[in-house]
C-alpha cells in the first residue's frame, strides 16, 4: 500500500485535501471518489511513494512498448471518453472508468497514465503527448482546442468519426489492390520457378549436341544463371537498400526530399496531394463546426496533411490569416501548388455566406468519392495490364525453349 495526498473538489465546489492509501493511483482515485470528491490532483507521499510512481511509470512504459495500439482501440476510447464527458462526468474520472473497464493490458496502461498525468495537473492536449506515438498530432492539436474552447466531448466525436471515415477509405483502397497485388506476386513466383528450376532442367536436352542455340534461348538461360548464382545477394541487396531508405525516411531533411520527389509523381503523387488536401477539409469543417476560431482550427489542421513539405506549404498561409487575411485569399496567394483555383472559389463564396464548415465538409466528400473512383478505375486498368504481362513473360520463355528444338531438327537434316 502507498500512501497518497491529494486535492479534490467538494460538491460545493470548495477544496479539500487529505491523504489515503492505495495500491495504485487508480486505486486512489477511485477510493477519493467513493467520498463524493471530484480528484483535481494525486501524488505518492514520501520516498517509498515516489519510488512506486516510478515503478508503475515505468512499468506503463514497458507494457505500452510491448504492445502498440491500434487505430480501433483509440477510436473506441475517443468515442467512449466523448460520450462520458458529454453526460456529465469529469475527465479524470471518465479517464478512470475507461482504464478499468478495458480488457486490453496495452489499452488499460495507457488510459491510466493519461489518468496519472491529468490528475497531476497536466492537460488531456499535453498527456496525450506523453503517451508515446499512441495519439497523432493533429489529434492532440485538435484535443487542446477542444479543451481550449470548452467543447472537449464534441472534438473527440468527431475526431472518432473522422478516424472511422479514414478505415474506411483505407480499407476500401487496400481491398481495391488486394486482386493485382496478387497477381503481381503469383507472376514473380512463377517466373522464379520457371528461371530458376525448369530451365536449367529443360538446358540439359541441347548440352550434347554442338549446334548454336538462338539468341532467345542464350539469353533466357543467361538470365537463368544468373538468378541462380546471384539470386541471394540480389535479395540481401534489396533488403540493404529497403534498410537505407528506412533510415533515410528517419532523417527530416531526407524524408523531406523523398516527399518531395513522391509527391511529384505523375499519378500516386497526385493521389496522394488529392487525399492530403481532403483530409484537410474534413477536419478543418469539423473544428469550424465546434466552434474553433479559424486560426486555430487552421493551425490543426494543418498537421493532419500527413506531409511535412505540405504542412510547410500551408504555413504562409497561416500567416496570412493571421495578419486579416480571408481563408480563400491566403490559399489563393501561397497555397495554389496544393488547392486547385475551383477548389479556392468555392472555400472563397462559403467564407462570404457564413457556411464555410458545412462547405469543407462537402468538398471533403467529393473529393474523397472522386478518390475512390480514381482508385478503382486504377484497378480495373492494372488488371488486364498485368494479366498481358504475364501471359507475355511466359509466353517469351516457352518460345525460347521451343526455337532450339526447331533449330536442332534442321542441324539433323
Amino acid at each position: 500500500m502507498t500512501l497518497y495526498s491529494y486535492r479534490a473538489r467538494r460538491a460545493d465546489g470548495g477544496m479539500e485535501a487529505g491523504r489515503v492509501e492505495a495500491v495504485g493511483r487508480i486505486e486512489a482515485a477511485t477510493a477519493i471518489e467513493a467520498r463524493g470528491l471530484a480528484p483535481v490532483r494525486i501524488e505518492a507521499s514520501g520516498d517509498a511513494g515516489a519510488n512506486a510512481a516510478r515503478t508503475e511509470q515505468a512499468r506503463t512504459l514497458r507494457t505500452l512498448h510491448r504492445r502498440r495500439l491500434t487505430s480501433a482501440q483509440v477510436e473506441d476510447f475517443l468515442r467512449a471518453l466523448s460520450g462520458l464527458l458529454a453526460s456529465g462526468i469529469p475527465l479524470s474520472h471518465a479517464l478512470n472508468l475507461l482504464a478499468r473497464e478495458t480488457a486490453h493490458p496495452a489499452a488499460a496502461a495507457c488510459w491510466r497514465a493519461l489518468h496519472d498525468r491529468v490528475v497531476d495537473g497536466l492537460s488531456l492536449a499535453a498527456a496525450m503527448e506523453r503517451a508515446g506515438g499512441v495519439f497523432s498530432q493533429v489529434q492532440i492539436a485538435m484535443v487542446e482546442a477542444g479543451e481550449t474552447g470548452g467543447f472537449l466531448d464534441i472534438v473527440l466525436a468527431q475526431m472518432a468519426d473522422f478516424m472511422t471515415r479514414e478505415r474506411d477509405l483505407r480499407g476500401r483502397a487496400l481491398a481495391a489492390a488486394v486482386y493485382p497485388a496478387t497477381l503481381f506476386v503469383l507472376a514473380l513466383g512463377v517466373l522464379s520457378f520457371l528461371l530458376v528450376f525448369f530451365i536449367p532442367r529443360f538446358q540439359r536436352m541441347f548440352e550434347g549436341f554442338d549446334a548454336p542455340l538462338p539468341t532467345l534461348t542464350r539469353a533466357i538461360v543467361s538470365l537463368s544463371r544468373a538468378l541462380r548464382q546471384h539470386g541471394l545477394w540480389l535479395v540481401a541487396a534489396g533488403a540493404v537498400g529497403a534498410a537505407a531508405l528506412l533510415r533515410r525516411w528517419r532523417d527530416e531533411t531526407r524524408r523531406r526530399r523523398l516527399e518531395h520527389r513522391f509527391l511529384r509523381l505523375p499519378i500516386l503523387g497526385e493521389l496522394a496531394r488529392r487525399l492530403a488536401v481532403s483530409r484537410f477539409c474534413r477536419v478543418l469543417g469539423a473544428l469550424l463546426a465546434a466552434g474553433v476560431p479559424l486560426v486555430p482550427a487552421l493551425k490543426a489542421a494543418r498537421r493532419s496533411l500527413g506531409y511535412s513539405t505540405l504542412v510547410t506549404l500551408l504555413e504562409e498561409t497561416l500567416d496570412g490569416v493571421q495578419k486579416g487575411e480571408s481563408l480563400a485569399a491566403a490559399l489563393g496567394r501561397r497555397g495554389g501548388a496544393l488547392f486547385p483555383r475551383t477548389l479556392i472559389e468555392m472555400i472563397a463564396v462559403a467564407e462570404e455566406s457564413g457556411r464555410l464548415d458545412r462547405e469543407l465538409t462537402r468538398i471533403a466528400d467529393d473529393m474523397e468519392r472522386a478518390f475512390d473512383r480514381r482508385i478503382r478505375t486504377a484497378v480495373a486498368l492494372a488488371e488486364p495490364a498485368l494479366l498481358f504481362v504475364i501471359a507475355a513473360f511466359v509466353g517469351v520463355i516457352f518460345i525460347g525453349m521451343i526455337l532450339p528444338i526447331f533449330t536442332l531438327q534442321e542441324y539433323i537434316r
